[in-house]
């Protein structure tokens, strides 16, 4: 059987996307901005709504220009996003 090609976040050995080590104390505490969309996350986790698997999901899913450009914060939160609108949680009008 044959497999699937890997998907855009399975970047395992492309030379194009060799990794070097990051120091801790560079990235530093979440800022505002990735404490508030924590919380949301913690929030919905909490009543049900919405589970890590989910999250890693819809963070798969974005399409290749948007992984790259996207904060890490920001890939969190466009996944949050896209599972309410998928669940009828929220609509566009709500997020707009």
């Amino acid at each position: 059987m044959d497999r699937p090609p890997p998907a855009l976040h399975d970047l395992g050995g492309n030379p194009r996307f060799r990794c070097t080590p990051v120091e801790p104390e560079e990235d530093g505490p979440p800022d505002a901005f990735g404490k508030r969309v924590d919380a949301l996350r913690a929030v919905l986790r909490e009543k049900g709504l919405f589970t890590t698997d989910e999250m890693r999901l819809h963070i798969e899913e974005l399409p290749e220009e948007e992984y790259f450009s996207l904060t890490y914060y920001e890939k969190w939160l466009r996944s949050i996003a896209a599972a309410m609108l998928q669940k009828g949680h929220v609509s566009w009008e709500d997020l707009a």
